[in-house]
């Protein structure tokens, strides 16, 4: 006669083998944010410069998906699960000159807003080397992923800084596929 408690552990682990397979797929990118003109003081951040490697991604091409032996056309899910900024330069420089940020994945005509972060002169991340996490939207990206390109779009608004500032964006995705 078995044990009572080996019944409900050999159901656990079948459901549990039964599950989605799902890992972590990580993105990290820098950008530079230009300097106020000489003599500018509060001069309008009205555009955030791009982070070139969250343009024209293709998740076929990310290492943690290769590693994983899996292709974006297998992916029935994918969410933001972080998404942080980091001064990388000068490191004696904080957030200050930033008031909101906000993060879009696009594919093609389709755009969706994932991640926001507003009030961050407020926070008071100091020096050196700050690091912002921004908020997470609930959203699904699996049909972004399995497009042709996907691209991160950061749009933020706030001051030029006095200094030329160099930021590190990582950013991490949960993905689940079928198997």
């Amino acid at each position: 006669m078995r044990p009572p408690f080996v019944l409900p552990v050999c159901a656990l682990l079948a459901l549990v083998a039964c599950a989605s397979p799902s890992f972590v797929a990580e993105l990290q990118g820098e950008t530079t944010v230009p300097a106020a003109p000489m003599g500018g003081t509060d001069t309008p951040l009205d555009a955030f410069p791009a982070i070139g490697s969250f343009t024209n991604l293709d998740f076929d091409q990310n290492q943690d998906f290769q590693n994983q032996d899996i292709t974006k056309m297998e992916v029935t899910s994918a969410r933001l699960v972080s998404f942080q900024l980091k001064v990388l330069a000068p490191a004696d420089q904080d957030f200050s000159f930033l008031d909101t940020l906000e993060c879009y994945a696009r594919s093609g005509d389709r755009e969706v807003r994932v991640a926001l972060k507003q009030n961050i002169s407020a926070l008071n991340l100091k020096a050196p080397n700050p690091v912002l996490f921004l908020d997470l939207a609930d959203t699904e990206l699996q049909r972004f992923l399995a497009s042709p390109s996907m691209s991160l779009l950061v749009r933020g608004k706030g001051r030029m800084p006095p200094r030329e500032v160099r930021l590190q964006a990582d950013v991490k995705l949960q993905v689940t596929v079928e198997r």
